[in-house]
């Protein structure tokens, strides 16, 4: 119950949008989360960790012991509230700005965390961007040759960037959407990249099971981030989440304890598998 807050009507016209100009701002810092040392002396890196899912998974993963290297965009106010939560947590933060649609900044994104930390057990690739178009008809190239940059090729740039240097018992964590199995007339091109994480996560963790490397996703449904209203006009976000059978939005609180454990030894015989946290959908997948 205290998670159905009324969320008023508003719309940001930058996207990424900004957590802290969100009303009321998401439920991001996992409180009262406490952690059991199950990703103790880890390195994490999250793609869109500056804000939304991303942060409440950073500072869950910081909880539970890990060191964090937070890649955003350019959120910089976002970024640097997500690595105080960090570090109020007693672990390490890094932030790195840079497009994850481009193979290069990928590269020296993991150059950066072994600069910093000399190891990476745990790779979150959470990045997205979405678009409303009504007609397919209206979803020109640039969008989406963009959309599918940022919402996959990352995955693959990230991965790529990390492999070499991850070890038996990595993890890797994909964030999908809903969308993915139910669809949307109006994010047809963002559906579509869901749709290949879904894939990209099954394959990618038959490819990697012998050498121990576990792959795993999450699902999210109508999660509360700064993502809906710099999407959707301000009358479709004040009824946000209304339409699942818990009748509101997720928190990203609520979401990040999937990642936390598909990131731990509690998932040791789980891959290729998604998680589902979309206030009680049945989605068959």
């Amino acid at each position: 119950m205290e998670k159905e807050k009324k969320i008023p009507e508003q719309h940001q016209k930058r996207q990424p949008g900004i957590e802290t100009e969100m009303t009321p701002e998401p439920d991001s810092t996992v409180e009262g989360y406490k952690g059991s040392g199950k990703l103790e002396s880890k390195v994490a890196i999250i793609t869109g960790g500056d804000s939304g899912i991303g942060r409440a998974v950073a500072v869950a993963f910081a909880k539970e012991g890990a060191d964090i290297v937070v890649v955003y965009l350019n959120e910089h106010g976002d970024a640097n509230d997500t690595k105080k939560e960090v570090e109020q947590c007693g672990k390490r933060c890094v932030l790195i700005a840079g497009d994850v649609g481009n193979e290069d900044f990928c590269t020296e994104v993991m150059a950066k965390t072994l600069s910093e930390f000399g190891h990476i057990e745990i790779l979150v690739n959470n990045a997205a961007e979405q678009h409303v178009r009504e007609d397919i008809m209206d979803i020109d190239n640039t969008q989406l040759e963009k959309t599918f940059r940022t919402n996959i090729f990352s995955m693959f740039y990230m991965v790529k960037a990390v492999l070499p240097r991850l070890k038996e018992g990595a993890r890797i964590i994909n964030t999908t959407s809903v969308t993915a199995y139910k669809g949307s007339a109006h994010l047809l091109d963002y559906s579509a990249t869901k749709g290949a994480i879904v894939a990209f996560t099954r394959s990618l963790s038959l490819q990697l099971v012998e050498r121990q490397i576990l792959v795993n996703a999450v699902a999210p449904g109508p999660i509360w981030t700064p993502l809906i209203p710099s999407t959707f006009p301000p009358e479709k976000v004040g009824k946000f989440g209304e339409n699942v059978p818990m009748k509101r939005p997720g928190q990203p609180d609520e979401v990040a304890p999937c990642y936390v454990f598909l990131a731990s030894k509690d998932c040791s015989y789980i891959s290729g598998q998604v998680l589902h946290p979309n206030g009680g959908n049945i989605v068959n997948g």
